[in-house]
């Protein structure tokens, strides 16, 4: 049987009311569908007309239009629904929560970390069933993402923020509360040990179009060697040499340095390092003021060696120079470190450190009052 399509008629008002609501670019596109038909309609559209102009149903035309009919604009809106009871209490959540923030082991589960799958299937245990996907979505807006962890390093050096303090003063031109003067220098110097050469068992192609540089999977060893770099950090000029590690290769880098001006007759050279086995203690301080009495060494806090700005070279040296790995013998590794040492020095400029004293009091701040939070939790 066919029916006959309700006629429409549109007040100015309401007409104009749908046009500004298929305008409005923040309308929901369903309400921006429902004002359409009704329009269509007013134009004397049957519903068949609508549907296949709008690439919808007649039924949904025929719908929004007996809704229009009935209570006007306001037939157009969502009817309101009573909503599936809560499956979940906020008890449930809490839990999904407390066991996020807590270590598996902790728990007596074998696990190194928890997953959102993990946690769900831990949940069965205490009688709730939850689905993956709703505890990820618990999980977010808490912001909380226990499958991923990171490293770190405890604090151990009792005065690590008075050592920090020297090392970014110098990095500031400041020494014992004074101003360096133009006579007054600062190197950074450390080691990179173990730089292997890797011989590949087939030849290293470069990239071509569409295709990344392929290096071999397989290699000859070559052996290993350690270089070592002292950094000036206000001149931006690097010094290096390839040795075996230990304190004979490390004074052989300070008389490289030492030996040369403007350092053999500055007023001052102050040698930042950390505390590895070659300059550890008062007694290499003592070493090397023996050795250059206008040379003074500061050690960097334990655990601290990012306070060491060589170790920014370094890792330019292990990008550009050292990645991929493949050298037929450890004269070529020396001689291209040498080489781009050269190249470096050419036209490089002082690193832009930003990391001041008023920095690293406030991350210890942060990090002592959380500490308190925790003893007090």
């Amino acid at each position: 049987m066919t029916t006959t399509a309700l006629t429409i008629t549109l007040a100015d008002s309401d007409r104009a009311e749908l046009e500004r609501q298929i305008r409005a670019g923040s309308t929901p596109q369903r309400q921006v569908l429902r004002a359409v038909i009704v329009l269509l309609s007013a134009d004397g559209a049957s519903n068949a007309a609508i549907a296949g102009e709008l690439g919808i149903c007649v039924d949904t035309a025929r719908t929004w239009r007996a809704r229009f009919a009935a209570t006007g604009l306001k037939g157009l809106l969502d009817a309101p629904r009573s909503g599936r009871p809560p499956v979940y209490t906020p008890a449930d959540r809490a839990r999904v929560t407390a066991w996020a923030c807590s270590l598996p082991a902790e728990r007596d589960v074998p696990l190194s970390r928890w997953s959102t799958g993990e946690l769900a299937r831990q949940l069965l245990t205490d009688g709730v069933t939850v689905s993956v996907s709703t505890v990820r979505r618990w999980l977010a807006d808490d912001a909380l993402k226990p499958w991923q962890h990171r490293s770190w390093i405890f604090m151990r050096d009792p005065d690590f923020e008075t050592k920090a303090a020297v090392v970014l003063d110098l990095y500031a031109r400041t020494y014992r509360g004074r101003r360096l003067r133009t006579d007054e220098y600062v190197i950074s110097a450390d080691e990179k040990p173990s730089i292997q050469a890797r011989d590949r068992c087939h030849p290293t192609t470069p990239a071509g179009q569409g295709q990344a540089m392929r290096v071999n999977h397989d290699y000859r060893r070559g052996g290993a060697l350690a270089y070592l770099a002292a950094y000036d950090v206000h001149r931006a000029t690097v010094f290096g040499r390839c040795e075996s590690t230990g304190i004979d290769p490390f004074t052989a880098l300070v008389d490289q340095v030492m030996t040369q001006e403007p350092y053999a007759s500055a007023r001052r050279v102050v040698w930042i390092v950390d505390n590895g086995s070659s300059h550890r203690g008062q007694v290499a301080v003592d070493r090397l003021a023996r050795r250059y009495p206008n040379a003074v060494m500061v050690h960097t806090p334990v655990h601290a060696s990012w306070l060491n700005q060589v170790e920014i070279y370094f890792s330019i040296v292990q990008r550009k120079v050292l990645t991929p790995n493949d050298f037929p013998d450890l004269g070529a590794v020396e001689d291209r470190l040498a080489r781009f040492a050269e190249r470096y020095n050419a036209t490089a400029t002082p690193f832009r450190w930003r990391y001041t004293c008023t920095d690293l009091r406030r991350q210890l701040q942060l990090l002592e009052d959380h500490d308190r939070l925790v003893d007090a939790a």
